[in-house]
Parts: structure tokens; C-alpha cells; sequence
């Protein structure tokens, strides 16, 4: 497959497949990169789209960036490359995965986006949040008190906590399909659930799967649902 590696501003960016009219636009999670995207571009192209992809900040060739991957970072970024692709495509929809699904709920609700695939989406950002508090054992008051606080799987952050809690995703009008696992311990399916039902968006429940569908058994399962939704 083609793989036109750009710079959109200073944010490296891939675009696969052959020319079209009509593009997704890649948002990987945490912990990935823009090169992830390549078994969603190879289905994607079958069915005539071109996929873009990019790194978030702090994520595969802007690691060194000092950066954070922070929801205000994020959503800068998404809005550079989502104002690009709508200058170079006429037909734009999404795939998000994790954090990138609630970067693009934040960054691209008001965009004029044909349809959105949510792999594992973090919909309730204050919900993952007061989890990890709660995991690792942190009292509001801490993390008052100290702004960060470090934990095994991310930093806590009092300014981003805030944020969320005061930016509850109340828009989304865009066709949306939602791909969950049963076994997601970052998100509650009563969350997914409810997003569904406000939203009127598509749910698939993989019923055995992790957050990250990394199980040998779970590449089948996500290259079905993207063969019905894309």
C-alpha cells in the first residue's frame, strides 16, 4: 500500500492508499503511533478511502516533545491536521481508538464529519479519572494540593481533572459506531450504554475482549466490524 509520509505544521503525519475523494482520519491511543493505522488503512482502502494518520504529542516520532499528551495538546493538534484534511478531502470521517476517541469528541464536534468508528473509546473522562484515584489510592485533597501525581500508569493531574469535570461531552451529532470489550476496565459498558442511547450511535459488545483487543482472537473481531462500518 502507499504510505506518503508529510509534516502537517510540525505534527508527522502518514496518508494511505491510492487517491480519493473520501478520507478517514486516523486518531490512535495511548501508547501507539500513526503507523497503527495500517490494517485499518488496508480495509479502509478496499472500500475507496485513503486514511490519515499522525502522532499525538509524545507518541512515536514526537516522543522527545515536551508536549504532554493533555486533552488541551490534544485537541490542538487534531484541529491542525482535521482543518488540513478537510482542505485536501471532500468526504471526511473518523476512526478513533482509547484516548484519541475522546480527544475527537472534544476537538471535532462541530467538524462537518460523515461518520465516526470508536474502538474502545474513553467517553467519561472524570470516570477513568476518579478510578485511577481510586486504584492507586489518591484523595482529591492530594491531588489538590500537589497539581501531578505519578502513578504506574499516568499522570494525575488536578488542571486536567478540572477540565473534564467541567466539559462533560453534552454535542455530538455525527453517525457513530461504537466498538466495545466486555472486559474493559477503563470504561463501564453503563457509560457506553448511556453515550449510545443519547447519541443514537451503533454498539457492538465484544464480549470476551480486553481495552486493548490485543488478543490473538481479537484481530478477527475488530477486522469484522470495521468490514461492516467503515
Amino acid at each position: 500500500m502507499v504510505a506518503t509520509r508529510i509534516n502537517v505544521g510540525n505534527i508527522p503525519v502518514i496518508v494511505w492508499g491510492d487517491k480519493t475523494e473520501k478520507v478517514y482520519l486516523f486518531v490512535h491511543g495511548k501508547m501507539s503511533s500513526k503507523e497503527s493505522a495500517e490494517r485499518f488503512a488496508e480495509i479502509a482502502s478496499k472500500k475507496g478511502y485513503q486514511t490519515i494518520s499522525f502522532d499525538l504529542p509524545q507518541h512515536g516520532e514526537r516522543q522527545d516533545e515536551n508536549d504532554r499528551c493533555d486533552i488541551w495538546n490534544g485537541m490542538r493538534d487534531l484541529a491542525v491536521v482535521g482543518d488540513y484534511t478537510f482542505a485536501n478531502w471532500k468526504e471526511v470521517s473518523v476512526f478513533a481508538c482509547s484516548l484519541g476517541a475522546y480527544f475527537s469528541l472534544n476537538a471535532y464536534h462541530a467538524y462537518d464529519l460523515k461518520k465516526c468508528l470508536f474502538q474502545s473509546p474513553i467517553l467519561d473522562m472524570e470516570y477513568l479519572i476518579k478510578q485511577m484515584m481510586v486504584w492507586f489510592d489518591i484523595s482529591e485533597e492530594r491531588l489538590a494540593q500537589e497539581k501531578y501525581v505519578f502513578t504506574p500508569i499516568d499522570v494525575l493531574s488536578w488542571d486536567y481533572y478540572q477540565y473534564v469535570k467541567a466539559h462533560p461531552i453534552l454535542q455530538w451529532n455525527i453517525p457513530t459506531y461504537i466498538l466495545f470489550g466486555g472486559k474493559d476496565n477503563l470504561q463501564s459498558l453503563n457509560i457506553v450504554k448511556d453515550f449510545v442511547d443519547r447519541f443514537h450511535c451503533g454498539l457492538t459488545v465484544a464480549q470476551n475482549s480486553e481495552h486493548p483487543f490485543m488478543e490473538e482472537k481479537d484481530a478477527q473481531i475488530v477486522d469484522q466490524w470495521l468490514q461492516d462500518n467503515i
